[in-house]
């Protein structure tokens, strides 16, 4: 049986909206550019923000990257993430200050050098960190939401309390590398070099993501342990071992996402990752939980957004990424890239 003449283009619609569907999420961010692009009267004006909001954006995205995936594996709410986000900052930072030679020397490969070892030191912090935080804070309270948010929220407390013991509660302004101070001319747009290589270390992170949950046995196992965890057990599988390893794995890149923050922002304080944590849970909500991919996404949306709507209305910064959160889960109320459990 056929579709009557008249339904013929009403289906071919429909059709063509179901194809479409899935890559709508994509669309956004060049979207989102183009929208920018004609509402700022200057070209190199808009370069210089869409470079600098995506490098925000991909900062953002390696803090919050391991959060989405401990919610959607683990249904743990960790307020305390903003915790690992402060404590890498200071461990960074503390590790570039102790090679002052390296950083202060005027050579690219010195000073990546000195960061890359600033990094890989915050990233075994605050690994080793979360894995007690684990173990001592969230273990007791899985499956309880309003006992997770009470008792992380107070891991955070003590942690930053903690930081200021050991480093003190005055604000520490940092200095950024001396080759990647200033920036670099490109089609009359000034684009500063760190921010250049936060996008790269940024796409780096998610292509590494990606990589192991899509083409690795563990991140298989993980994979599967979101959409149907006690299938995953039954199969013989020690999920509890992968619950550790994503929750050090999260709280690790919190760790890298400090560092990053620390020298965008070029001051670190003990309470920075608790107002990094705003944008965080914006960009993991929007995503979609569990979402590598729609965290990605968010966080590129939620960095241009940002840095356009504080060029155009600066007072109206402030609200934006709210209203862009709105928008997104009138959309899709899920988020952009939800990841659906088994029932």
């Amino acid at each position: 049986m056929t579709a009557a003449p008249e339904h013929a283009p009403k289906m071919a619609q429909a059709a063509l909206a179901d194809r479409i569907a899935p890559y709508m999420p994509v669309l956004l961010v060049p979207i989102l550019a183009v929208l920018g692009f004609l509402a700022i009267p200057s070209t190199s004006s808009w370069l210089t923000l869409t470079v600098s909001g995506l490098a925000m954006g991909m900062m953002i995205f390696i803090m919050a990257s391991g959060l989405t995936l401990v919610f959607g594996l683990m249904d743990v709410i960790n307020f305390g993430h903003g915790a690992f986000v402060s404590v890498g900052a200071f461990v960074g930072i503390s590790v570039l200050l102790m090679m002052g030679h390296m950083v202060e020397a005027p050579s690219l490969m010195l000073n990546l050098t000195a960061l890359m070892v600033a990094v890989v030191g915050a990233m075994a912090a605050t690994g080793v960190m979360g894995w007690a935080f684990e173990k001592v804070i969230v273990e007791p309270v899985y499956g309880h939401h309003l006992k997770q948010i009470l008792v992380t929220m107070g891991g955070l407390i003590v942690v930053e309390q903690l930081i200021i013991v050991l480093w003190g509660p005055e604000e520490i302004y940092i200095s950024r590398p001396e080759a990647l101070k200033g920036a670099i001319t490109f089609a009359g747009a000034a684009l500063e070099k760190y921010r250049l290589v936060a996008v790269a270390v940024g796409l780096v992170v998610f292509a590494l993501m990606r990589f192991v949950l899509r083409r690795t046995k563990i991140g298989l196992i993980v994979r599967a342990g979101v959409q149907n965890g006690e299938m995953v057990q039954a199969l013989g599988y020690r999920l509890r071992l992968v619950f550790i390893g994503v929750f050090v794995a999260g709280s690790a890149l919190a760790g890298l996402g400090g560092v990053m923050w620390g020298l965008y922002q070029e001051v670190i304080t003990a309470h920075m990752g608790n107002h990094a944590m705003i944008l965080i849970f914006i960009v993991v909500i929007i995503g979609g939980l569990g979402s590598v991919e729609g965290c990605f996404i968010g966080a590129l949306l939620v960095g241009l957004m940002q840095n356009y709507v504080a060029f155009l209305e600066p007072k109206a910064a402030l609200i934006s990424n709210i209203g862009l959160m709105v928008a997104i889960l009138m959309w899709r109320p899920m988020g952009m890239i939800p990841v659906v459990k088994a029932k």
